[in-house]
């Protein structure tokens, strides 16, 4: 009975420890996450530079237009 007992938690802390020392999954997880803020960081830049682009062409268009 006891050693039954000791056999379970035995391979039950042997199963805990080796989901800690493998790290395949976290490392995955951070690839992940690099690639959200890379993602993101491109989706700001590009609203960023699309407004500032429409600011200057709606500029040149209102110059050209109260030219003529």
């Amino acid at each position: 009975m006891f050693l039954r007992l000791y056999t379970r938690v035995s391979c039950g802390l042997m199963n805990v420890r080796s989901r800690f020392e493998n790290e395949d999954g976290v490392i995955a997880v951070e690839y992940i996450i690099m690639l959200v803020l890379v993602a993101l960081a491109i989706t700001v830049g590009a609203a960023f530079l699309g407004a500032a682009i429409n600011a200057k062409l709606t500029s040149a268009g209102t110059k050209v237009s109260s030219c003529c």
